[in-house]
């Protein structure tokens, strides 16, 4: 049996990774950890200025990066996005699934359309990339796909997340089967399920100021997480690089809460 080196572990040279929602918070955590490991990464985004600039900070940094911008619930930009990133880096290795939203609405006031939304960027999305992106993964004989989900994928946190709750439920489902069906063709499908981190969006909306949607709810305060602390972004980017690297090679179909041990309470 052949044993890999430790230096070589974590080493994602001459990988492609493409972050949904990379642009800023947990996807740009992410997106940064990746890139620096030595994978070509490229950020989707749904705006333009958003994705290129945050391509643009991890180049500055001495790593390759591009932007591309997608809604990644709409099929025509999901397979724009894929022939971007083929003709750009010629295959695709890893895909991270992390774009999202979570808009608070109670159940009994939440619209069709509001709950048709949030499955359709949170559900349909993860959908479309993995199907789109395995074709391509097929060719270059394997690759691995990460599904951010939530600890609301295992337990619910707060009223008003009934639409949210329910896509990322409906993701952990679509992991553990995409994994089953995807293992014959060495490509491995994992989550990730994050607690509270504090991301621009979270910061913004303890300040007053207007939710950024297309991060996370809200964290839970210090006290209420066994290790005191709550998360950053850099904590799932570190996780996401061990399921994209050579650590994770006998995993698929599992889910890794990362969540400062808060579900324990």
């Amino acid at each position: 049996m052949k044993i890999t080196a430790n230096k070589e572990l974590l080493n994602l040279s001459g990988k492609t990774a493409i972050v949904t929602g990379g642009s800023m918070g947990i996807g740009f955590g992410i997106a940064y950890r990746l890139a620096e490991a030595g994978a070509k990464t490229v950020i989707c985004g749904r705006r333009e200025e958003e994705a290129k600039k945050a391509a643009e900070e991890i180049k500055q940094l001495g790593f390759e990066a591009i932007g591309i911008t997608a809604d990644v619930s709409q099929e025509k930009d999901v397979v724009n996005l894929i022939n971007q990133t083929i003709n750009q880096y010629q295959k695709i290795d890893i895909l991270v699934n992390n774009a999202g939203i979570f808009p608070f609405n109670p159940l009994v006031t939440m619209t069709a359309d509001q709950f048709d939304k949030v499955i359709a960027i949170n559900l349909r999305g993860v959908f479309l990339m993995t199907k789109y992106a395995a074709e391509q993964m097929k060719k270059n004989g394997g690759g691995k796909i990460i599904n951010i989900t939530s600890i609301d994928a295992l337990h619910p946190s707060a009223v008003g997340l009934a639409h949210y709750d329910a896509s990322k439920h409906g993701v952990w489902g679509l992991t553990k089967n995409a994994a089953l069906e995807l293992a014959k063709d060495n490509i491995t499908v994992n989550a990730v399920a994050p607690g509270g981190v504090l991301t621009p969006g979270v910061v913004t909306m303890q300040s007053g100021g207007k939710q950024n949607t297309t991060e996370r709810f809200p964290e839970p305060t210090k006290m209420e997480v066994p290790m005191g602390r709550i998360g950053v972004p850099d904590d799932i980017g570190k996780v996401v690089l061990f399921l994209a690297s050579e650590m994770s090679s006998y995993m698929t179909g599992s889910q890794i809460v990362v969540d400062g041990g808060y579900l324990l309470k």
